[in-house]
C-alpha cells in the first residue's frame, strides 16, 4: 500500500498510548468500520529481539490498530484531556505467520465485525510488502475514564 502524505493521520489524536508503548506511527485510513496503520519497526523498540519484532509486538500493533476504530469517538478534539482505557478482552483466534525486522514499515488493516457499547470484535491483518504477518479476531474493551 502506497503512503500517501494527504491522507496520513496522526495516531496521536485516536489514542492514548505514548512511547515506549506505542505501537503505530500513523493512521492512513480511519472510517468507523476500518482502519489501516503503519509502523516503522525500530532497533531500540521493546518488542525487538535479535533484530525481529516478536509476536507481543504484533499484537499490540494490532490491538493499537483496533482501538482507533472505538477510540476515535473519544478523540475527536485533540485539544482536550481525554483519558480512556482500554484492554483486549479476548482473541478469539490467532495466526503467526513470520516476523518483521528492524527497519521494516508494516501495515496494519483492521475491520469491524460487531459492537455493542464499548465493546467490540475486529478481524485484524498485518502484513510487511505482500507478505501476511499475523492475522487475528480480537474483542477490545475502551471508555472514558471520569475524573
Amino acid at each position: 500500500m502506497e503512503i500517501k502524505e494527504e491522507n496520513i493521520i496522526n495516531i496521536h489524536n485516536f489514542l492514548p498510548h505514548r512511547d515506549p508503548m506505542l505501537m503505530a506511527d500513523y493512521i492512513m485510513e480511519l472510517t468507523k468500520e476500518k482502519v489501516v496503520t503503519s509502523f516503522e519497526i525500530q532497533q531500540n523498540n521493546i518488542f525487538v529481539h535479535n533484530n525481529e519484532f516478536a509476536e507481543a509486538g504484533l499484537i499490540e500493533n494490532l490491538a493499537q490498530t483496533c482501538s482507533s476504530i472505538l477510540g476515535q469517538s473519544f478523540f475527536e478534539n485533540p485539544d482536550t484531556d481525554t483519558k480512556v482505557i482500554g484492554f483486549i478482552t479476548s482473541i478469539k483466534k490467532i495466526e503467526v505467520h513470520a516476523l518483521p525486522k528492524v527497519g521494516d514499515t508494516i501495515i496494519s488493516r483492521a475491520s469491524l465485525i460487531s459492537q455493542f457499547g464499548n465493546i467490540c470484535n475486529i478481524f485484524c491483518e498485518t502484513f510487511h510488502n505482500d507478505q501476511l504477518l499475523i492475522r487475528a479476531e480480537i474483542n477490545l474493551f475502551i471508555q472514558e475514564v471520569k475524573s
